[in-house]
């Protein structure tokens, strides 16, 4: 059975106070108050003064101040908040922060749990709504349910994604593609967003309709810029924009993969990279409203935002060395 420890109470610390002044061991103040003799040890080592010794109002004291240093260094340090908070303002996660801070600095300058605690302390003391920057801007951690996918279509050339090759749901070989619609509030509002599940390169853009052939169209386009290493395959859901999938198979040679009905994690990548845009992008954004170069703004943030998955590189860094790669092979 999982153990469950809790901090010594203001009643605990005065009888350990009352009893271990009357000469008490260790081992029988924790059997008078139902604790170990190693917990009464350590509370008189860590909280007792060199010229008090063991006190009550001292040892709170002790308590509190080292509970402050562990949990709010970005209080203490002006210049490490700074760098925290404008790297969530430009929307990465505490992970990716204290990840890249890593990076940069050769050492560990802050964990993101500490992140996170020091958010939501700001929230509940200071309210200042800091979570707010937070990529999912949620108000407490934690996942919520999730309702299933769409219902499965009859699409010509469909290939189930249990065929798909081992190397790719292993993420051990570049040029494997996700990709699937953001779709907005107002009608005949959407974008095409296709990932690449090594690196997370993203690519997106408006498209005027959801039907087959723009979205094919659009994703020739991007395909045909990478050398063929970089374009394997690609893996979508049952919806009919999809139907065109076979325009892409010289692009493609492994072909597209489409997912198993109301599965939509079996491609995450671009499951996660669409969660990431929303932040930018809510659903109630009027894309008429934005220009090409909003929509260039908002892919490069993404792609220059450092992922824990890539050793705190950013997709673009990651997609760049890819390509740099290819081009010293071409000239060997």
């Amino acid at each position: 059975m999982e153990k469950h420890y809790e901090q010594l109470s203001l009643d605990e610390r005065s009888e350990i106070y009352r009893l271990y002044k009357d000469g008490k061991s260790r081992r029988a103040i924790g059997r008078a108050l139902g604790r170990s003799g190693a917990t009464i040890s350590r509370e008189l080592r860590r909280n007792s003064g060199p010229k008090v010794g063991y006190k009550v109002n001292w040892a709170m004291i002790q308590t509190r101040a080292r509970r402050c240093r562990k949990l709010y260094k970005m209080e203490r340090s002006s210049a490490l908040r700074e760098k925290v908070l404008d790297s969530l303002a430009m929307g990465q996660s505490p992970e990716q922060i204290a990840g890249r801070l890593e990076l940069e600095n050769g050492k560990p300058l802050v964990s993101h749990e500490s992140i996170y605690r020091y958010i939501y302390w700001r929230v509940n003391s200071h309210k200042d709504y800091l979570h707010r920057l937070l990529p999912r801007a949620r108000f407490k951690r934690g996942w919520r349910g999730r309702k299933g996918g769409s219902s499965a279509r009859t699409i010509a050339g469909r290939i189930s994604i249990q065929q798909r090759p081992p190397e790719v749901s292993e993420r051990t070989t570049p040029g494997h593609w996700e990709a699937d619609l953001m779709a907005f509030s107002r009608y005949g509002q959407q974008a095409l967003v296709a990932v690449e599940r090594t690196t997370r390169f993203l690519r997106a853009a408006p498209l005027s309709s959801k039907q087959a052939a723009p979205l094919a169209a659009t994703m020739q386009s991007w395909l045909r810029l990478y050398p063929q290493r970089l374009r394997q395959s690609l893996t979508v859901d049952n919806g009919t924009e999809f139907a065109g999938h076979r325009r892409l198979k010289r692009l493609v040679p492994l072909g597209t993969f489409f997912c198993d009905p109301h599965s939509p994690w079996q491609k995450g990548s671009v499951e996660n990279a669409i969660g990431r845009l929303r932040r930018d992008l809510p659903r109630k954004t009027d894309l008429s409203t934005l220009s090409p170069e909003d929509i260039h703004d908002i892919v490069l943030t993404y792609n220059t935002t450092p992922r824990k998955c890539l050793g705190f590189r950013t997709p673009a860094e990651a997609f760049l060395n890819l390509l740099k790669t290819d081009s010293v092979a071409l000239e060997m």
